[in-house]
């Protein structure tokens, strides 16, 4: 009975290291770790012996007999991976990795950003001794895109957070929210009381289109929207018009199917989810039954992975189609050409919202004098030249990348927005992971080993005495009088989720700066009320 993996799960490696047969891979070290879309049970050596499922942070593995029928197609996606990539050199895994020695006290980092990188960076280096780490971020939350980027139906994708919280409970660690670097604190307070510095602060802001009227009211980005129903407190208070029966996303990758899922989901169904009550109840008043999803080039450039296809494919209450005749839809070895097939070949139910996933079409102007109407698109691919044509639409959002900001007192190359470095390493004393490093690529498990790449450039720099000791030997200054440290996170965690859990709910995430600052202060003290505080 092998046990199987069922989803994009956050590939950290912790079940690899867990397997006592070795027999989940990509590992730590071998091609395609960090790149590829999960990671892959084999099941002709599995022994069925369950330490996978224990060690798995998000509950993606499943013993076989356990699969739903949405989940089926996983485990022939497990058995194929072992054709193209027999693993037969395999080799036991080192649980444990080589320790440098480092005296108590002898390294002071400060990491700028507390998503997946910050902590992910945090976390190796909190496992040589003698290390302090205190990770800084401009919110009062941590976590990043895991809490305000992963879609709220996705529940099991959020269990990262007890990775999370694993992290923020090893000694050495601290954290500094609620500080924006540039604003409350500068780079040269953090190289003073530090001997180094680690951005891991993402990207973001997302890129733009480029064409007429994508300044119109009802033109946004997916970017901010997903912020919005996630609870993220920059965007608590803004305003999207949900009157028309037709939203169009442009882009197709996985943002792109989320925001898809989300507008054509079951409301009653999201109230069960972490997502802002603001964002649910407009929600329930929204009029879009239909949501097409635009990508300019053909199925098999698609940027989806197959696990979100797969998913989106299962959904039973809402119609996924695929536009265009049987020759858009690719043939060939990318298991994603089947399930576009099958797609394509479904009948639409009366009455049900829909998803549409149209390809080869690129947008060329945003329609509408004072508001968004319509969206004029273009046929690429074999079919361009075609007359133009323009989707009724009052919602446009687009979804075509993450782009990271410059760092005050960082190079910063334009073109891939990134910050160049070596290995991770900017300059002796300051380093770059996550995507401000790599760019917006890959999982949340991918930021494990862009970590440990970043961690042993520094380690490197520290033993070749090329880091400069901090001023004053005592531990970091706490900032500012707002700064929220790991006692005020744990008390909005616990508040959040005492509200969660009367109403059944994982969580009730509090989006307002200022409530979830009277939260981080006063503990919680979760009260059988619609509001979340009482005055």
């Amino acid at each position: 009975m092998p046990y199987v993996v069922t989803r994009s799960c956050c590939a950290d490696a912790s079940c690899v290291l867990a397997c006592p047969v070795n027999c989940i891979h990509p590992a730590p070290g071998e091609p395609g770790f960090g790149q590829t879309e999960m990671l892959y049970v084999d099941p002709r050596t599995c022994v069925d012996c369950g330490a996978c499922t224990t060690a798995c942070p998000v509950d993606a593995l499943k013993p076989h007999t356990g699969l739903t029928e949405a989940e089926l197609p996983f485990l022939a996606l497990n058995r194929a991976y072992y054709e193209d990539h027999p693993h037969e050199d395999r080799t036991p895994m080192a649980v444990v990795p080589p320790q440098r020695r480092t005296a108590p006290g002898e390294l002071r980092v400060a990491v700028v950003g507390a998503g997946p990188a910050g902590l992910f960076a945090a976390d190796e280096l909190l496992r040589y001794p003698g290390v302090t780490v205190t990770v800084h971020d401009r919110l009062p939350t941590p976590y990043g895109l895991a809490r305000a980027g992963v879609a709220p139906d996705h529940q099991d994708t959020k269990r990262v957070a007890r990775l999370f919280r694993a992290v923020e409970s090893q000694p050495g660690f601290s954290y500094r929210l609620n500080t924006e670097i540039g604003r409350d604190l500068h780079h040269e307070d953090l190289a003073r009381e530090h001997h180094a510095v680690v951005y891991a602060v993402g990207a973001a802001t997302d890129r733009r289109l480029g064409i007429d009227g994508e300044e119109l009211p009802g033109s946004a980005s997916a970017t901010d929207f997903v912020a919005w129903y996630n609870g993220h407190p920059d965007h608590a208070d803004d305003h999207y018009t949900l009157d028309g029966e037709r939203a169009v996303v442009i882009g197709n990758g996985n943002v792109a199917l989320d925001v898809a899922r989300i507008l054509t989901a079951d409301p009653d169904a999201l109230a069960r989810t972490d997502i802002s009550d603001r964002a649910l109840a407009a929600l329930r008043t929204s009029r879009v039954r239909e949501v097409v999803v635009l990508g300019r080039r053909g199925p098999a450039e698609a940027a989806f992975t197959l696990p979100e296809l797969l998913a989106l494919a299962a959904l039973d209450t809402v119609d996924v189609l695929v536009e265009g005749p049987p020759a858009d839809v690719p043939e060939g070895t990318d298991p994603r050409a089947g399930v576009l097939a099958e797609l394509a070949a479904r009948t639409p139910v009366p009455g049900r919202r829909r998803i549409v996933l149209r390809f080869r079409t690129r947008p060329a102007r945003i329609v509408g004098d004072d508001r968004v109407t319509g969206l004029t698109v273009e046929r690429t691919g074999p079919r361009a030249g075609e007359d133009a044509e323009t989707i009724e639409t009052s919602l446009v959002l687009r979804a075509i990348g993450y782009r990271a900001r410059p760092v005050p007192g960082l190079p910063f190359d334009e073109t891939t927005g990134t910050v160049p470095h070596e290995r991770g390493r900017v300059r002796p004393g300051v380093y770059v992971t996550g995507w401000i490093k790599r760019g917006p690529s890959g999982f949340i498990g991918t930021n494990k080993s862009c970590a440990q790449e970043t961690v042993s450039a520094l380690l490197d720099d520290l033993e070749a005495g090329l880091l400069t000791a901090p001023a004053g030997d005592g531990p970091p200054a706490g900032g500012h009088p707002d700064a929220v440290g790991l006692d005020g996170w744990r008390a909005i965690d616990a508040r959040e989720r005492a509200e969660g859990g009367l109403q059944g709910r994982p969580r009730v995430k509090i989006v307002d700066r200022e409530a979830l600052l009277a939260a981080a202060r006063t503990g919680h003290r979760p009260q059988r009320t619609g509001r979340l505080f009482r005055g």
